[in-house]
Parts: structure tokens; C-alpha cells; sequence
């Protein structure tokens, strides 16, 4: 079964960058409502992206994933509407609102819906989800029973920031300062200092980054994900610029190929350049809970650490040197280490004999290990690599007539009038291979090009370049007229909940409210985005439980949350699964 490598992309750019380095489809953010406000893009922008990514089979998917009030519902119909128009593939929704709106694209449910179980999945799918993007904290063994149990297409995160909270359930960052992270305005609080007490006002852990985890790499999963039967492997990262998405696409593409998985769009990828997660922006890595349970946080720093370089051998005035030094280093390269539990930097000033000069002085130690987050040859190669995608294509030169074909069948037809014979025919049969050859900026690479004809026409190398170019955009014209079109039937589904509903399903609109009241529910409280009040509401449920990172499983203790401003956080520990609730 083809498996499709999904990246984000912040803008045009990024969106074109991860259609030439690799990615099977791209998600990108409208003008408004996606999940990361300051992602967005216009629909002239969008069009664009839409129309460059189909000539690859490149599939598009547009974020809606926030909750909406009813005056931002209807706005965004007429933006569903738009995006109809232009052929994006689908869109991914939180809001159970949309559902209500006539449409004719497929919706994927975004993981802010909260889609850890095999209930809440097969509800989904009954509702009439096309995908359902999985929560990032399952195991593989609770993917492969929700495969099992379930028809829907499943997606999952592979790479890149993880939320501390389950998407869609964390209110801290609305509580805190009413910037409401399902409504695409986080202010990432978990990435901010805390400290640890009992309820004796005993300190267990002092202003460390007691939320903050790793990014996630589930590079070593790949093949058993695709064995189970998840379709879309998804990289975090609409925030990200387009180097980023450039290095750790180019990275999944080779990875996923050299796996001998079948892709679902065309085309191949000549890279420049060898692809390396660890040179881009990292907190270090963790597969979080793919496996088992493992120390998925890193309380020192929520920045880059970046690529591990070694121990320092030797440190004078002025210089310091790395012992068994294996990668070259130069200068303006960005070094950091650990000291006293804090990340610190520096820049290197200039390098000479294996001696490393920093831009300041640093408190640096034998023996400390060392990494560089910021390796100013391997941007610089990004930012210049001309790695590109091309297609397959053969071209027939018949009597009068060019036909190109490319590797997904589709064809294209040429007529030309024939002034002259050529008087060498030799000659003109090898300039005519020469240049229909000689594809240049276009996206394809001409594997063979057949003469089917005795009577070969004399045509002078500015023609025969026209033709060339003409019968490859009307190739291009066709792919693009071939692109199926994913319309489907306006039918929602009101499968049977029969439950009752808090703040927690995150219902700001009437038509939410309707949809959920159809499936048989229960609406006890709106959305807290509606002007409840947080305190005494849990604001946060986490499988990252502060418990046993401090190795206080069986300790009953009362442990509280305190923050950089002394609010104090109330957290009750859900032991049987393992799971921390923050009380606002």
C-alpha cells in the first residue's frame, strides 16, 4: 500500500520547497482559522501552491482546525466554498460546526480532536471523516488495534515539537492569558520555567522546564507504522522555515524510499545534498511513547541543542579543543553546552589547528559535553541546493506529429508543418535527440526520444526548441486536467454518542452544539473560550507525568505546579494510565 510523507509549510515558499525535496502532500494554513495564526496564507497564494504541487500528484490539505464562534462559521463556509474551487484535497477540521456546512471536499480530522481511542475513531469515521489524524501519544500496539477496528484513513506524527497536553485539551496558555491554543494563538506556557513543591511547601525541583519535552522522531518505526496500515506519516512544523523543511523532508524521502515503500505521488527527487535531522533544529529526540514508556522531557532547555560533537579535551585563555573532533566546524558555527542546568551558547570567532576560538567568553569545563545548533555551511547548502523533482517522460517524432508521454500515463499531442527534408537526415535525426532532450527548467527528464518516421524534416535548432517546449506544457496541461477531482457526496452522519459534554469537546458554536445533540448528547457547558471561568477546571491532562520523572511513583504525595509569577498549580495524578491533570 503507497504510504504518503506529509509536510507542513508555513507559506508558498516552504509549500514549494517540500513538493521539491520529496513530500507526497503538504498542509498549509488559509488567511485564517488554522491552529497556527501566524501561518496563513491568501487564496492567490494557495492557488498557486495547489496548481504546482497536482502536476506531481502532490496533494494539498488546507488547516481549519480551530473552534469557531457562529459569526467565524460563516466566514469560514465561504472560505470552504473557495477552497472547493481551486481543488485543494481536503481539509482538516476540529470543529464538529463544519460538518453542519453543505461541502464538497474531504475533511480530516485534526488531532486536536483528541483522537486517542478506538470510540472516538470509529465515531469519526462514522460521522464521515475521510482521515483521522491520531493522537501523538499512542503506542504502537493502540495504533494497530485502532487499524484493526476501524476503515478510516489513519494518520500519524513522525517528526518534529510535541505538545505536552493531548491536542485540543490543553487551556493553559487561554487561562493564563486568554490566548487560546485552540483557537491557533498558543503562548506555548509548557516551553516556560516552573518549580516542583509538596504541599508542605517542601521544593522538590527549582525553575527547570518541568513541561517541556523533546521533539519527536519516529524514524526507527516507519516500516512497522506502514505494516499497520497508518497512510500518512506527518512532520509538525508550519512554523518552521523553508531550510527546515528542506533538510527533514529530504531526510524522510530517502529514509521511506530506501525502505522500499511505494509513494503515493510522482516523480523523482535528485538531491545535492545528504539530509540531516540533527543539524536542524532539535531539543533532542524521542520516539515519546511508540515503544514504551521512556524520559521524553528536556527540563534544561526548550531551545535547539542541536548535533552532539563531543567532550571538551582541553580549555586555555582563549581557545578550547573537542576530543576526537570528527565534524568540521567553521566559523560563525552556533555551539552551546550545560552549565549549572542552564543551555549556554557562544558563536566560534575562528578555528585554527583543531583550536576553537569562541566570540566570548565561556564558562566551559573539560570533560563537558558540547553540541553546534547552528551549522552555517550546511544552511548556507540548503539555502543554495538546487535539488529538484522531475518526472518521466518519453517523446515519439512522428510525420507532422510529437507525442509525449510520462510516467502516469498521461499523454500529449503535437502537429507542426514540415517546410523541408532534411538533406542529413543523420544529422538532424541527432539534433532532434539532442534537443528534446535538453528539458532545462521544466519538471521532466526525457528518458527516450524515437524517430517514427523516413521522411525526417529539416527544422533549425530555435524551432526544434520550440516544439520542445510546447509539447511539454501541453504535457504539464494535461496532468493538470487529469488530477482527480475529490468531491464527495454533502452526507453527515450522527452517529450515537449518548454522552454528556463539558468544556472539554470544546463546542463555541450553535451548530456544533446541533451536531453533537443529533448523536445524542448532553451539552453541560460550553467551550472555555466562551467566557468560563478556568479556576478548578483542569487545563491540562499530559501523558508526561512529573511523578515519574522524579521517580515518585509509589510516593503519595500532593504536588503542586508553581510558575515564574508564584501561580500556583494544583496536579492530580491518574496512576492506572498514567496521566497528569493540571488545575488551573
Amino acid at each position: 500500500m503507497p504510504i504518503e510523507l506529509l509536510a507542513p509549510a508555513k507559506d508558498k515558499d516552504c509549500a514549494f520547497a517540500a513538493i521539491d525535496f520529496g513530500a507526497d502532500a503538504i498542509y498549509i494554513g488559509a488567511k485564517d482559522f488554522g491552529a497556527r495564526k501566524k501561518a496563513g496564507n491568501s487564496l492567490k497564494d494557495i492557488e498557486e501552491v495547489v496548481n504546482y504541487a497536482h502536476k506531481f500528484n502532490v496533494k494539498v490539505y488546507v488547516t481549519l482546525n480551530t473552534i469557531l464562534n457562529d459569526k467565524e462559521l460563516k466566514e469560514a463556509e465561504k472560505m470552504i466554498r473557495e477552497l472547493e474551487e481551486i481543488n485543494v484535497d481536503a481539509l482538516i477540521v476540529q470543529d464538529m460546526g463544519l460538518l453542519e456546512i453543505p461541502h464538497k471536499i474531504p475533511f480530516h480530522a485534526s488531532t486536536q480532536c483528541d483522537n486517542r481511542t478506538i470510540e472516538k475513531v470509529k465515531f469519526l469515521e462514522e460521522a464521515g471523516f475521510k482521515r483521522v489524524v491520531l493522537a501523538r501519544e499512542l503506542s504502537l500496539e493502540q495504533i494497530k488495534k485502532i487499524k484493526n477496528q476501524t476503515n478510516v484513513e489513519l494518520e500519524c506524527f513522525i517528526h518534529g515539537a510535541l505538545c505536552v497536553s493531548y491536542s485540543g485539551q490543553c487551556y493553559m496558555s487561554y487561562s493564563i492569558g486568554k490566548r487560546s491554543a485552540n483557537r491557533g494563538e498558543c503562548a506555548q506556557p509548557c516551553r516556560k520555567k516552573y518549580s516542583l513543591i509538596d504541599d508542605k511547601g517542601n521544593i522538590i525541583e527549582k525553575d527547570k522546564y518541568l513541561l517541556s519535552l523533546k521533539d519527536f522522531c519516529a524514524a526507527k518505526h516507519i516500516k512497522e507504522l506502514a505494516q499497520i496500515g497508518v497512510v500518512s506519516f506527518k512532520i509538525e512544523g508550519r512554523l518552521k522555515d523553508s531550510n527546515y523543511v528542506k533538510n527533514v523532508v529530504g531526510y524522510y524521502r530517502k529514509l521511506i524510499d530506501n525502505l522500499g515503500l511505494e509513494k503515493t505521488s510522482s516523480g523523482k527527487i535528485l538531491f545535492d545534498f545528504e539530509p540531516n535531522i540533527e543539524k536542524s533544529f532539535n531539543r533532542g529526540f524521542s520516539d515519546y511513547f511508540l515503544e514504551k514508556r521512556k524520559n521524553c522531557f528536556n527540563m534544561t532547555s526548550p531551545k535547539s541543542i542541536g548535533e552532539y560533537l563531543g567532550k571538551i579535551k582541553t580549555v586555555e585563555k582563549d581557545f578550547f579543543t573537542i576530543e576526537n573532533l570528527t565534524k568540521e566546524l567553521n566559523p560563525q558555527d552556533g555551539l552551546c553546552f550545560i552549565d549549572n542546568n542552564e543551555l549556554n551558547g557562544f558563536l566560534i570567532n575562528k578555528i585554527d589547528n583543531k583550536k576553537i576560538f569562541p566570540n566570548k567568553k565561556t564558562s566551559i569545563k573539560i570533560g563537558t559535553d558540547i553540541y553546534r545548533n547552528q551549522n552555517t555551511e550546511f544552511e548556507k547548502q540548503l539555502k543554495n541546493s538546487k535539488t529538484h523533482r522531475y518526472l518521466k517522460a518519453i517523446i515519439e517524432f512522428n510525420e507532422n506529429e510529437i507525442i509525449a508521454k510520462d510516467e502516469n500515463k498521461n499523454i500529449a499531442k503535437l502537429n507542426f508543418k514540415t517546410e523541408e527534408i532534411a538533406k542529413n537526415p543523420e544529422k538532424m535525426i541527432t539534433n532532434i535527440k539532442t534537443q528534446f532532450k535538453k528539458t532545462g527548467n521544466t519538471n521532466f527528464e526525457i528518458e527516450e526520444v524515437s524517430i517514427n518516421t523516413n521522411n525526417i524534416p529539416f527544422l533549425p535548432i530555435s524551432k526544434l526548441n520550440e516544439l520542445r517546449r510546447e509539447i511539454l506544457e501541453k504535457l504539464i496541461e494535461e496532468r493538470l486536467k487529469n488530477y482527480p477531482k475529490h468531491k464527495i457526496s454533502n452526507k453527515t452522519n450522527y452517529p450515537k454518542l449518548n454522552k454528556s459534554l463539558d468544556y472539554k469537546a470544546n463546542i463555541l458554536n450553535e451548530k456544533a452544539k446541533n451536531f453533537y445533540k443529533k448523536c445524542g448528547c448532553e451539552i453541560n457547558q460550553n467551550a472555555l473560550e466562551s467566557g468560563l471561568s478556568p479556576n478548578g477546571l483542569t487545563v491540562m491532562r499530559t501523558k508526561h507525568c512529573l511523578k515519574y520523572a522524579f521517580n515518585m511513583c509509589k510516593k503519595d504525595k500532593k504536588l503542586f505546579l508553581v510558575d515564574e509569577k508564584n501561580k500556583k498549580y494544583k496536579l492530580n495524578f491518574d496512576c492506572k494510565n498514567c496521566e497528569m491533570e493540571i488545575i488551573f
